[in-house]
């Protein structure tokens, strides 16, 4: 789900076989104007710092974008659940019964088929992607790719803290909650795996999601189409990560209390990353 109430559109709730909960209140809403600002000119400073220390360093300019789009990513994955709605599709995937270490091995197949959805939905939407980056951008240069990836992630780190309005489009819903009355654990699994790691199937907590889905694209036509499914992979491995508290005697409630409390951070974390690695990128290219 999106973070951003006021700009972002919610979960109508309305479809057959779709639980979610409402959106927690924008970051906007609930801070000043002083401290949204303050966010913002700090994220600014931090990707204006990064940028010139990367730069001085023995990393070149190509390798250090690299890596600063895969933290981004895989951390925007990571993101992407951070929400009370986001795990509560996941939470059905949890080991039956009390915890011990039985549950955990009886739980582990469920965990795997998991994973391999969202190795599956890498594959899929990372080829569609590709292939279309192959067949419209193979004469985009890599600094245009960069330059447009930069000023998007711009307009949505101000979108998270509530000085723009962006468009978020999204489908508006999350897994059908009832396949578990209809299918085993693993299955279960297996499916809201490859739903979740669709993306675009199901309602996703952060925006980075664009800025994968566009480097996706143009790595499609300036590198090749297995370069856009390893994007999309990384920004699944941090979707799959959180089901891994799971192995974990840490109860349900707990998490689900933990998520409530923290959600906004999600936000604030959100906003800075885009603003931040976007300058930072821009630093890189203009030095």
């Amino acid at each position: 789900m999106s973070t951003n109430a006021k700009f972002s559109r919610q979960p109508s709730g309305g479809e057959v076989g779709v639980a979610c909960i409402p959106d927690a209140i924008s970051f906007s809403e609930s801070r000043s104007g002083a401290a949204r600002f303050a966010l913002l000119a700090s994220a600014i400073v931090a990707g204006l710092a990064g940028g010139a220390a990367l730069h001085s360093s023995a990393v070149s300019t190509t390798s250090a974008l690299t890596s600063l789009f895969l933290v981004l990513t895989l951390i925007g994955g990571f993101l992407s659940t951070w929400s009370p709605c986001g795990y509560s599709s996941l939470s059905l995937l949890r080991p039956h019964g009390r915890y011990s270490i039985g549950s955990v091995v009886r739980w582990a197949p469920t965990f795997a088929t998991h994973a391999l959805g969202y190795a599956i939905g890498a594959v899929v939407l990372g080829g569609i992607l590709g292939t279309v980056g192959w067949l419209l951008f193979t004469s985009v240069p890599f600094n245009y790719m960069v330059i447009g990836m930069a000023v998007l992630a711009l307009g949505y780190g101000a979108h998270q803290l509530g000085f723009l309005r962006m468009p978020y489009p999204q489908r508006r819903a999350q897994v059908p909650h009832d396949a578990r009355f209809r299918f085993s654990s693993p299955v279960i699994g297996l499916l809201y795996g490859y739903a979740l790691g669709m993306n675009y199937m199901t309602y996703v907590q952060t925006p980075i999601l664009y800025i994968v889905t566009g480097v996706a694209l143009f790595c499609g036509g300036i590198v090749d189409i297995k370069a856009a499914i390893a994007i999309i992979a990384v920004f699944n491995i941090g979707r799959c990560l959180p089901v891994a508290v799971n192995f974990l005697p840490i109860k349900n409630v707990t998490v689900q209390a933990w998520l409530a409390r923290t959600q906004e951070r999600a936000v604030e974390v959100d906003g800075f990353l885009l603003l931040s690695v976007a300058t930072a990128s821009l630093v890189l290219l203009a030095l």
